[in-house]
């Protein structure tokens, strides 16, 4: 075996941004390497971040910077391409060992598998390491040793394999890492992650703590406040039921098998119960799920999964989507939920599907639409999950919802926000309506509307569709479709 005892070593920080349950990072110190610890902001990568996900990275990287400062450290920080920042990097540490956490997009892979034969020609070696999934996406596959389509047998094979191998235990934060002399390295504020004029992201600071400190209180909050009934209550927005680490995950803050050991406890000490539990685990599956579709269809992200709905006759309308956009459409939840993600950059899951649904369905514009929105304003905006979410919602994609499946906003938010708590938080304008008509405001008699300071088309917009006439249209429309067959060719 090589002494790497002194040598020095590049750990390169992507999505991440944490030093516990890192396995590059630990790798890397029990190799025995002096550490550089670095951050390359490439603007030119693959589907660079979206607005509300640059504010996030802005954040983590200033609260990863100060924890690799407190251990006498630094974060040393560049900008540009990856392989003319690292080729910098080895020249002026002399590292012959660069360590990374592994990704998984079609593009990234190509990325790093050029990056890696550019670093082995300098006489640089690659250590790269697991950490984004509870699995790789190459771990499980179907009898017939193919990819999976379908979410359940691919779950039921991720279980079987976990029972089996376990993940292991989350590793925590080196005790000690020996670090090389300072470097020079560019400001945060250099990459220009930041809105300012204006500054659109000014109510997230009060909803989220990127970084570390901030995966881990969230994490103990949702364990403490709002896990035990989970099952159920994640399905109401204006409840305490949904763990809102998925920002976290994203980023890195946090490890999926961080998130796995605690949930194991808490089921274990009565937190949560079984049905909770296992629930939770399905979600995190959910993404494990994403990533093993893109992984093996590089196409995911932007062409329909299922075939026969590459011809779908979608509707081009602007002013329909930016009404959409601006949570102008005249149905308080869809609204409600379009104005929470400008107002916090995130949207409550169930919420998410009715919003999906609405623009799919009701007014039938292309689901790509709607998946650059989320992109761009998502603090959780995810490559895998947003495309596979959005192609599930429109029916085309893998184990998707079936395309007659329209979600009825009157009907979900008579169900899923009883007292109105959740509308009433974000569509003020028609807070003071009696619960019964939040909904649909526009049944309201004229005499309660008035009551309420509510005027149909001036004070809150008139439906810009009626659900009844959408349903009808986006259903002749799914049956004009050639049959083509099923999914990926």
């Amino acid at each position: 075996m090589t002494d790497t005892r002194g040598s020095a070593a590049v750990l390169l920080f992507r999505d991440d941004l944490r030093l516990s349950d890192h396995q590059a990072l630990t790798a890397a110190v029990q190799a025995g390497h002096r550490v550089t610890c670095a951050f390359i902001h490439d603007a030119n990568a693959p589907y660079p971040p979206g607005g509300a996900r640059r504010w996030w990275l802005h954040h983590a990287l200033a609260a990863l910077s100060h924890q690799i400062s407190a251990r006498g450290g630094q974060l040393v920080l560049r900008s540009g391409s990856a392989a003319k920042a690292l080729a910098d990097l080895i020249t002026e540490t002399g590292a012959r060992d660069v360590y990374w956490s592994r990704r998984y997009t079609p593009d990234e892979v190509a990325a790093d598998t050029a990056l890696k034969a550019e670093l082995a020609a300098q006489g640089c070696t690659v250590h790269s390491h697991a950490g984004r999934y509870l699995l790789e996406p190459w771990q499980v596959a179907t009898k017939a040793g193919t990819p999976f389509r379908v979410f359940t047998p691919f779950w039921r094979a991720c279980r079987e394999r976990i029972r089996a191998t376990g993940l292991g235990d989350p590793l925590p934060a080196p005790d000690a890492i020996r670090f090389t002399n300072a470097l020079p390295s560019e400001v945060l504020e250099g990459f220009d992650l930041l809105p300012a004029s204006p500054n659109w992201a000014v109510g997230f600071d009060p909803v989220w703590q990127p970084g570390e400190d901030g995966a881990m209180a969230r994490l103990d909050a949702f364990f403490d406040e709002g896990a035990n009934g989970y099952a159920e209550g994640r399905d109401f927005p204006a409840q305490p039921h949904t763990s809102r680490l998925s920002p976290y995950l994203q980023s890195g803050n946090i490890s999926p098998r961080q998130v796995w050991a605690t949930l194991e406890r808490a089921e274990m000490l009565g937190q949560m119960s079984g049905r909770d539990a296992e629930k939770f685990r399905a979600e995190l599956g959910w993404r494990d799920f994403a990533a093993h579709l893109l992984f093996h269809n590089q196409n995911l992200v932007d062409t329909e999964f299922q075939p026969k709905f590459r011809a779908f006759p979608w509707q081009y309308d602007q002013p329909a989507l930016t009404a959409w956009q601006r949570g102008q459409t005249g149905y308080p939840i869809v609204d409600a939920g379009m104005r929470e993600l400008w107002q916090t950059g995130y949207m409550h899951n169930r919420v998410r599907m009715v919003v999906a649904s609405f623009l799919v369905k009701h007014l039938r514009i292309d689901w790509r639409a709607g998946r650059d929105w989320f992109w761009d304003t998502l603090v959780d905006g995810d490559l895998a999950s947003n495309a596979a979410s959005w192609q599930w919602v429109a029916g085309c994609g893998a184990d998707a919802a079936p395309y007659f499946r329209v979600f009825n906003p009157m009907t979900q938010a008579k169900k899923f926000d009883l007292g109105g708590d959740y509308i009433r938080q974000f569509v003020p304008e028609i807070a003071k309506l009696p619960d019964r008509y939040l909904a649909a405001p526009w049944e309201a008699p004229a005499d309660v509307r008035s009551k309420a300071g509510v005027e149909i088309g001036k004070t809150y917009p008139a439906p810009m569709v009626d659900h009844a006439t959408a349903r009808r249209a986006a259903l002749d429309a799914f049956e004009s479709l050639p049959n083509q067959g099923g999914g990926e060719t």
